[in-house]
Protein backbone atom coordinates (compact mmCIF):
# COMPACT_ATOMS: atom_id res chain seq x y z
CA UNK A 1 0.00 0.00 0.00
CA UNK A 2 1.35 3.38 -0.99
CA UNK A 3 0.63 6.42 1.16
CA UNK A 4 1.18 9.86 -0.33
CA UNK A 5 1.75 12.33 2.48
CA UNK A 6 0.57 15.76 1.45
CA UNK A 7 0.39 18.08 4.43
CA UNK A 8 0.25 18.12 8.21
CA UNK A 9 -1.12 21.02 10.20
CA UNK A 10 -0.82 21.16 13.97
CA UNK A 11 -2.88 23.52 16.06
CA UNK A 12 -1.64 24.57 19.48
CA UNK A 13 -5.02 25.80 20.66
CA UNK A 14 -8.08 23.70 21.41
CA UNK A 15 -8.17 22.33 17.88
CA UNK A 16 -6.72 18.89 17.23
CA UNK A 17 -3.78 17.97 15.02
CA UNK A 18 -4.79 17.21 11.44
CA UNK A 19 -3.21 15.79 8.32
CA UNK A 20 -4.02 15.08 4.69
CA UNK A 21 -3.19 11.77 3.02
CA UNK A 22 -4.00 9.98 -0.20
CA UNK A 23 -4.58 6.22 -0.06
CA UNK A 24 -4.07 4.27 -3.27
CA UNK A 25 -6.41 1.35 -3.82
CA UNK A 26 -4.66 -0.95 -6.30
CA UNK A 27 -7.75 -3.10 -6.82
CA UNK A 28 -10.01 -0.26 -7.96
CA UNK A 29 -7.14 1.96 -9.19
CA UNK A 30 -8.48 4.88 -7.17
CA UNK A 31 -6.40 7.42 -5.24
CA UNK A 32 -8.63 8.38 -2.32
CA UNK A 33 -7.86 11.67 -0.53
CA UNK A 34 -8.57 11.68 3.20
CA UNK A 35 -8.35 14.27 5.94
CA UNK A 36 -7.50 12.97 9.41
CA UNK A 37 -8.17 14.97 12.55
CA UNK A 38 -7.00 13.56 15.86
CA UNK A 39 -8.65 13.59 19.28
CA UNK A 40 -7.68 16.57 21.40
CA UNK A 41 -5.97 14.23 23.86
CA UNK A 42 -4.21 11.45 21.97
CA UNK A 43 -2.32 10.30 25.07
CA UNK A 44 -5.33 8.25 26.18
CA UNK A 45 -5.40 6.27 22.91
CA UNK A 46 -3.52 2.97 22.86
CA UNK A 47 -3.69 -0.45 21.25
CA UNK A 48 -5.11 -1.82 24.51
CA UNK A 49 -7.61 1.02 24.82
CA UNK A 50 -8.20 2.33 21.28
CA UNK A 51 -10.04 5.61 20.85
CA UNK A 52 -13.24 5.67 18.77
CA UNK A 53 -13.19 6.46 15.05
CA UNK A 54 -15.64 8.31 12.81
CA UNK A 55 -15.62 8.05 9.01
CA UNK A 56 -17.10 11.23 7.53
CA UNK A 57 -18.62 11.38 4.03
CA UNK A 58 -19.41 14.73 2.42
CA UNK A 59 -22.39 15.75 0.35
CA UNK A 60 -22.13 15.50 -3.44
CA UNK A 61 -20.09 18.37 -4.82
CA UNK A 62 -18.81 19.39 -1.37
CA UNK A 63 -15.11 18.91 -0.59
CA UNK A 64 -14.38 16.28 2.03
CA UNK A 65 -12.65 18.78 4.33
CA UNK A 66 -15.52 21.28 4.43
CA UNK A 67 -17.01 19.83 7.62
CA UNK A 68 -14.42 20.86 10.16
CA UNK A 69 -17.09 22.00 12.61
CA UNK A 70 -18.23 18.37 12.78
CA UNK A 71 -14.68 17.05 13.07
CA UNK A 72 -13.98 19.50 15.89
CA UNK A 73 -17.08 18.32 17.75
CA UNK A 74 -16.06 14.69 17.43
CA UNK A 75 -12.40 15.40 18.28
CA UNK A 76 -13.51 17.10 21.49
CA UNK A 77 -15.45 13.92 22.34
CA UNK A 78 -12.32 11.80 21.90
CA UNK A 79 -12.85 10.63 18.31
CA UNK A 80 -10.39 10.28 15.48
CA UNK A 81 -12.18 11.59 12.37
CA UNK A 82 -11.33 10.48 8.84
CA UNK A 83 -13.07 12.53 6.14
CA UNK A 84 -13.16 10.70 2.82
CA UNK A 85 -13.29 12.25 -0.66
CA UNK A 86 -15.65 10.05 -2.67
CA UNK A 87 -16.02 11.90 -5.98
CA UNK A 88 -12.86 11.78 -8.08
CA UNK A 89 -12.02 13.22 -11.52
CA UNK A 90 -13.42 10.92 -14.18
CA UNK A 91 -16.27 9.57 -12.05
CA UNK A 92 -19.68 9.67 -13.75
CA UNK A 93 -21.95 12.48 -12.53
CA UNK A 94 -24.63 11.71 -9.97
CA UNK A 95 -27.95 10.93 -11.64
CA UNK A 96 -30.62 13.61 -11.33
CA UNK A 97 -33.45 12.01 -13.34
CA UNK A 98 -35.44 8.80 -13.32
CA UNK A 99 -35.48 6.25 -10.54
CA UNK A 100 -32.79 7.86 -8.40
CA UNK A 101 -32.47 4.96 -5.98
CA UNK A 102 -31.56 2.63 -8.83
CA UNK A 103 -29.58 5.20 -10.82
CA UNK A 104 -27.46 6.28 -7.87
CA UNK A 105 -26.80 2.83 -6.44
CA UNK A 106 -23.51 2.57 -8.36
CA UNK A 107 -22.32 5.79 -6.71
CA UNK A 108 -23.32 4.55 -3.25
CA UNK A 109 -21.69 1.17 -3.78
CA UNK A 110 -18.47 2.82 -4.94
CA UNK A 111 -18.56 5.04 -1.88
CA UNK A 112 -19.19 2.09 0.43
CA UNK A 113 -16.24 0.28 -1.13
CA UNK A 114 -14.05 3.32 -0.48
CA UNK A 115 -15.16 3.50 3.16
CA UNK A 116 -14.32 -0.17 3.64
CA UNK A 117 -10.94 0.25 1.95
CA UNK A 118 -10.05 3.27 4.11
CA UNK A 119 -11.22 1.48 7.25
CA UNK A 120 -9.22 -1.69 6.64
CA UNK A 121 -6.07 0.13 5.50
CA UNK A 122 -5.91 2.53 8.43
CA UNK A 123 -6.76 -0.27 10.86
CA UNK A 124 -3.47 -1.92 9.92
CA UNK A 125 -1.40 1.22 10.51
CA UNK A 126 -3.18 3.00 13.36
CA UNK A 127 -3.62 0.44 16.17
CA UNK A 128 -4.42 3.11 18.76
CA UNK A 129 -7.80 3.73 17.13
CA UNK A 130 -10.87 1.52 16.84
CA UNK A 131 -11.45 0.95 13.14
CA UNK A 132 -13.17 -2.37 13.88
CA UNK A 133 -16.50 -0.68 14.66
CA UNK A 134 -16.40 2.96 13.53
CA UNK A 135 -19.12 5.58 13.62
CA UNK A 136 -20.30 6.62 10.15
CA UNK A 137 -21.39 10.20 9.58
CA UNK A 138 -22.48 11.74 6.30
CA UNK A 139 -24.24 14.75 4.83
CA UNK A 140 -26.73 14.38 1.97
CA UNK A 141 -25.29 11.89 -0.53
CA UNK A 142 -22.59 11.10 2.03
CA UNK A 143 -25.34 10.01 4.39
CA UNK A 144 -26.77 7.82 1.63
CA UNK A 145 -23.33 6.24 1.15
CA UNK A 146 -23.05 5.62 4.89
CA UNK A 147 -26.49 4.02 5.03
CA UNK A 148 -25.71 1.92 1.97
CA UNK A 149 -22.50 0.68 3.63
CA UNK A 150 -24.47 -0.55 6.64
CA UNK A 151 -27.43 -1.97 4.73
CA UNK A 152 -25.14 -3.93 2.41
CA UNK A 153 -23.40 -5.57 5.36
CA UNK A 154 -19.96 -4.20 4.54
CA UNK A 155 -18.71 -4.24 8.11
CA UNK A 156 -19.50 -3.64 11.75
CA UNK A 157 -20.57 -0.10 12.60
CA UNK A 158 -21.03 1.34 16.08
CA UNK A 159 -23.48 4.09 15.16
CA UNK A 160 -24.73 6.19 12.26
CA UNK A 161 -25.22 9.95 11.99
CA UNK A 162 -26.78 11.48 8.88
CA UNK A 163 -27.30 15.12 8.02
CA UNK A 164 -30.35 15.44 5.78
CA UNK A 165 -29.69 12.38 3.61
CA UNK A 166 -32.73 11.64 1.45
CA UNK A 167 -32.58 8.40 -0.53
CA UNK A 168 -31.18 5.35 1.30
CA UNK A 169 -33.34 3.92 4.13
CA UNK A 170 -31.95 4.16 7.61
CA UNK A 171 -30.78 0.74 8.86
CA UNK A 172 -33.38 -1.29 10.72
CA UNK A 173 -30.93 -2.78 13.23
CA UNK A 174 -31.99 -2.85 16.87
CA UNK A 175 -28.50 -2.75 18.39
CA UNK A 176 -27.29 0.22 16.36
CA UNK A 177 -27.68 3.84 17.50
CA UNK A 178 -28.85 6.19 14.77
CA UNK A 179 -29.12 9.98 14.63
CA UNK A 180 -30.63 11.65 11.58
CA UNK A 181 -30.74 15.45 11.52
CA UNK A 182 -33.28 16.87 9.12
CA UNK A 183 -33.35 20.19 7.29
CA UNK A 184 -36.54 22.03 6.44
CA UNK A 185 -36.36 22.58 2.68
CA UNK A 186 -36.33 19.02 1.22
CA UNK A 187 -38.20 15.92 2.40
CA UNK A 188 -36.70 12.45 2.50
CA UNK A 189 -38.03 9.79 0.14
CA UNK A 190 -40.72 7.39 1.34
CA UNK A 191 -39.59 4.86 3.97
CA UNK A 192 -36.13 6.42 4.31
CA UNK A 193 -36.84 7.59 7.87
CA UNK A 194 -38.38 5.59 10.69
CA UNK A 195 -42.10 5.37 11.28
CA UNK A 196 -43.46 6.26 14.72
CA UNK A 197 -43.51 2.58 15.67
CA UNK A 198 -39.95 2.08 14.42
CA UNK A 199 -38.73 5.03 16.48
CA UNK A 200 -39.92 3.12 19.54
CA UNK A 201 -38.38 -0.13 18.35
CA UNK A 202 -34.92 1.10 17.34
CA UNK A 203 -32.34 3.14 19.21
CA UNK A 204 -32.98 6.14 17.00
CA UNK A 205 -33.07 9.91 17.25
CA UNK A 206 -34.59 12.16 14.57
CA UNK A 207 -33.89 15.88 15.00
CA UNK A 208 -35.77 18.38 12.85
CA UNK A 209 -34.17 21.83 12.57
CA UNK A 210 -36.58 24.60 11.63
CA UNK A 211 -35.54 27.12 8.97
CA UNK A 212 -32.45 25.11 8.06
CA UNK A 213 -31.29 24.54 4.49
CA UNK A 214 -29.93 21.30 3.11
CA UNK A 215 -26.99 22.93 1.33
CA UNK A 216 -25.92 24.97 4.37
CA UNK A 217 -24.95 22.00 6.56
CA UNK A 218 -21.25 22.61 5.85
CA UNK A 219 -18.47 24.88 7.11
CA UNK A 220 -19.95 27.59 4.89
CA UNK A 221 -23.35 27.53 6.58
CA UNK A 222 -24.56 30.08 9.15
CA UNK A 223 -23.01 29.90 12.61
CA UNK A 224 -26.35 29.23 14.33
CA UNK A 225 -26.91 26.16 12.17
CA UNK A 226 -23.42 24.77 12.72
CA UNK A 227 -23.81 25.29 16.46
CA UNK A 228 -27.19 23.54 16.44
CA UNK A 229 -25.79 20.61 14.47
CA UNK A 230 -22.78 20.33 16.76
CA UNK A 231 -24.95 20.35 19.89
CA UNK A 232 -27.21 17.62 18.51
CA UNK A 233 -24.20 15.46 17.57
CA UNK A 234 -22.46 16.01 20.91
CA UNK A 235 -25.64 15.08 22.78
CA UNK A 236 -26.08 11.92 20.71
CA UNK A 237 -22.53 10.81 21.47
CA UNK A 238 -23.42 10.87 25.17
CA UNK A 239 -26.62 8.90 24.64
CA UNK A 240 -29.08 11.79 24.54
CA UNK A 241 -31.52 12.83 21.83
CA UNK A 242 -31.54 16.60 21.82
CA UNK A 243 -34.27 18.34 19.89
CA UNK A 244 -33.38 21.50 18.01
Amino acid sequence: MKYIFLLSIFFCSQLAATEYRVLSDAQTQRDIPIHISYPQDTSVCSSKNPCPVALLSSGYGVAYDNYKFISNTLNAAGYLVVAVQHELPGDPPLAVRGDLYTARSENWQRGANSLEFVRTELQQHMPNYNFVAPTLIGHSNGGDISGWYINSGKGKVAQLITLDHRRVPLPRIEKMSVLSIRGSDFPADKDVLYSENELKQFNACIVQIANSKHNEMTDFGPDWLKQTLSKAIAAFLTGRCQSA
